[in-house]
C-alpha cells in the first residue's frame, strides 16, 4: 500500500514536471516570436503555436500583458474576449528563474495548469507578463490512467504474493500435519511410534515424542510389575493364615479365616483394577468389537443350548475399540452373561458409532445389549452397578459383574447406562472410545 502511494506521488510529480516543460516551451516560443511594431504595439506571427491555442475555450491559452497598467494585451485566439486572472499568479511563489506555477479556472470551469514569467522587451521600458496555460483535465486523465493501472498491477502482485505465502505456509506446515496425523494414529492404537523422517527442524521433536511414548510404556509396565509383586507378596502370608485357620476349629480360627478371605478378595480386586487401569492408559492398542461379541455369543449359546435362546448381533459401522481386547471381553462377557441369565428367548447386541459429545474430536462406539426378560425397575438400576450387589439370590454369580463393567468403562472415560428395552427386558448400553476400522 505504501509503495503504491509513493509510486502514485512520484508519477504525479513527473507528469506535472513534463506538463510544465511543455508549457515552458510554448512560453519560450512566445518570447522568441513577440515583437513591438513601429507604434510600440505587441505583435506575433499568426502561424505561431498549434491549433489548440486557436480553438475557442479549448483549455489551452497564452496571454501577454503589459505591467502594471495592462495598457497592452495580446492573447491567443482560444480566449476570445475572455482574459486570464493574474491575481493568483501575482501572489504565487517563484523559482530561481522567476517562473510562477499555479492552477487557474477559465470561464467554462475548466481546470488549468499555468506558468508565468516576466520580461522586458527590446525597445520598451515596460515589463510584460507572459502566461501560458494548459488543460489540467488532460493531466488528470494521464494520472488517473496510471493510478488505475498501478492499482491493478499492485492488486495482482499482492494476490500473487498472498498465494505464494499461503503456498509456502502450507508446504512448511506439511510435516507438522504429518506429525499430528501420526500422533493421532498412536493415540487411536493404529501405530506404536512416530516416523522420524522429518525435516531437521522437526526431527528432534519427533525423536523426543518417541522417547516419551517409550517412557510411558515403560512406566505402565513397571506399574504392572510392582502391583503384581505386591499382590504375590501378600498372597503368601494370607495363604499361611488361611491354612492355619482351617486346621483350628475354634472361634478365633473362624474369624481369622473369614478376615483372610476378605483380604484375599481385596487384593484380587485391586490387583485386577490396577491391571485394567494400566491397560486402559496404554497407547497403541485396539481390537474389533464384533469379533469379541460373536465369540462370546457362540460360547453362551452352547452353555444355554437347552433353552433355545435366539441371539442377534448387529454392527452398522466398521469400528474398533481403542483399548485392550481382554478388557472388552470382560465387559461384554459380563453384559451378555447377565442377558442370557435373565432372557426368556432372545438377546440382541447392537454395535454403533455415536456422535462426539466431549468436543475433543474422538470417535465413540456403543454396544447395546438387550433381552426380553423381566427387566429391572428404575429404582434398582443404580444399585445393580454397585460392587457385590445381587438383586436375585436365586441366580448364580457374585454380584461383581456390572460393577466391573462400570469400573472398566470409567477407566476408558466411557460409561454404562441401564434402561428399558424395546423387547420389555433390560437394555444396557456400554459407551467406549473407538477408532475407524
Amino acid at each position: 500500500m505504501a509503495a503504491g502511494i509513493l509510486l502514485g506521488y512520484l508519477f504525479r510529480e513527473a507528469v506535472e514536471r513534463n506538463f510544465d516543460a511543455r508549457l515552458q516551451a510554448v512560453l519560450d516560443g512566445l518570447l522568441a516570436n513577440v515583437e513591438l511594431d513601429d507604434n510600440s504595439k505587441l505583435t506575433i506571427p499568426s502561424s505561431f503555436a498549434d491549433t489548440r491555442f486557436k480553438l475557442p475555450f479549448s483549455g489551452w491559452y497564452w496571454q501577454i500583458t503589459a505591467l502594471p497598467d495592462k495598457k497592452q494585451e495580446l492573447v491567443s485566439g482560444s480566449l476570445l474576449e475572455q482574459r486570464l486572472d493574474l491575481g493568483d499568479i501575482t501572489a504565487a511563489p517563484r523559482d530561481k528563474a522567476g517562473v510562477a506555477r499555479v492552477y487557474l479556472t477559465d470561464s467554462e470551469g475548466t481546470r488549468l495548469r499555468a506558468i508565468e514569467q516576466r520580461y522586458t522587451l527590446f525597445g520598451s521600458k515596460d515589463q510584460f507578463s507572459f502566461v501560458v496555460a494548459g488543460n489540467f483535465d488532460e493531466l488528470r486523465s494521464e494520472i488517473s490512467a496510471f493510478e488505475n493501472a498501478l492499482f491493478v498491477v499492485l492488486a495482482l502482485l499482492g494476490a500473487g504474493l498472498l498465494i505464494a505465502v499461503l503456498a509456502q505456509v502450507r508446504y512448511a506446515m506439511g510435516p507438522l500435519r504429518m506429525l499430528q496425523s501420526e500422533l493421532t494414529s498412536i493415540r487411536q492404537g493404529s501405530a506404536e511410534t512416530l516416523n522420524e523422517q522429518y525435516p531437521s527442524e522437526i526431527q528432534p521433536v519427533a525423536h523426543e515424542l518417541n522417547l516419551l511414548v517409550k517412557s510411558n510404556t515403560e512406566v505402565v509396565e513397571r506399574a504392572r510389575t510392582q502391583v503384581g509383586n505386591l499382590a504375590h507378596a501378600l498372597k503368601t502370608p494370607l495363604s499361611v493364615l488361611a491354612n492355619e485357620a482351617e486346621a483350628n476349629s475354634r472361634g478365633l480360627a473362624s474369624k481369622v479365616q473369614e478376615q483372610t478371605q476378605v483380604m484375599r478378595d481385596q487384593v484380587n480386586m485391586y490387583l485386577d483394577r490396577a491391571r485394567r487401569a494400566a491397560r486402559a492408559r496404554s497407547l497403541g492398542t485396539a481390537c474389533d468389537p464384533k469379533e469379541v461379541v460373536d465369540a462370546i455369543v457362540r460360547t453362551l449359546l452352547k452353555i444355554h443350548a437347552d433353552r433355545n435362546i435366539e441371539a442377534e448381533v448387529i454392527c452398522s459401522d466398521k469400528l474398533k475399540f481403542r483399548g485392550e481386547r481382554q478388557d472388552l471381553e470382560e465387559m461384554v462377557g459380563n453384559l451378555l452373561d447377565n442377558a442370557f441369565k435373565w432372557t426368556t428367548s432372545k438377546v440382541t447386541v447392537k454395535i454403533t458409532r455415536v456422535p462426539d459429545t466431549t468436543g475433543d474430536g474422538r470417535l465413540w462406539l456403543e454396544i447395546a445389549v438387550e433381552d426380553n426378560g423381566p427387566g429391572l425397575p428404575a429404582d434398582q438400576r443404580d444399585q445393580a452397578l454397585e460392587r457385590g450387589q445381587r438383586l436375585d439370590e436365586t441366580k448364580p454369580g457374585s454380584g461383581l459383574g456390572l460393577s466391573i463393567v462400570s469400573e472398566t468403562a470409567t477407566m476408558y472415560n466411557g460409561s454404562v447406562k441401564l434402561g428399558n428395552g424395546q423387547m420389555s427386558g433390560l437394555l444396557i448400553t456400554l459407551r467406549l472410545p473407538a477408532l475407524k476400522g
